[in-house]
């Protein structure tokens, strides 16, 4: 009885930890991309993620894809006079050694024209394009609506 308890423990464990994925190219790396669900007739969603820098020249974010929208945009956001104000940007910095954490009530990705709405537990398919990495292939999990952070996403950043 007892290895089978210890065997479903490890199952579950095993399975918890291969949720949170991690992408790389070159000496970058996506750490844990993640979005929310939308409700229904919702036209946008967005994704968040941490950026690492592990290499010894810098590297711009320039762009990026999404299976479910038609219009992948780089935004930040800032108060401004209480105000939270959110505006496009060209292209993000990653400075050798820094993360850039794309996250809930910060800088983030934007799906703009959804063709259907995210719903929880699915993954969706995406690009991000860096200036000297080039192109790399990732995967957004989607979790609830009020979701404030992916499962184990401060676990895996003290890594």
């Amino acid at each position: 009885m007892r290895l089978i308890a210890t065997a479903v423990a490890i199952a579950c464990l095993t399975s918890t930890t291969a949720m949170a994925t991690d992408y790389k190219a070159g000496p970058i790396e996506i750490v844990n991309p993640w979005s929310r669900a939308t409700p229904k007739g919702a036209s946008a969603a967005i994704g968040y993620m941490a950026i690492r820098n592990n290499g010894t020249a810098p590297d711009r974010l320039i762009g990026g894809s999404i299976e479910v929208a038609a219009d992948f945009e780089l935004h930040s956001m800032v108060m401004e006079n209480g105000i939270a104000k959110m505006r496009e940007l060209r292209d993000v910095e990653i400075k050798p050694g820094q993360t850039i954490d794309f996250k809930p009530g910060g800088s983030h990705v934007m799906f703009v024209n959804l063709k259907h709405p995210l719903i929880k537990g699915e993954h969706v398919k995406g690009t991000l394009v860096f200036q000297h990495a080039g192109t790399v292939q990732i995967e957004y999990n989607v979790e609830g609506i009020g979701a404030q952070s992916a499962p184990m996403e401060m676990e895996r950043m003290q890594h």
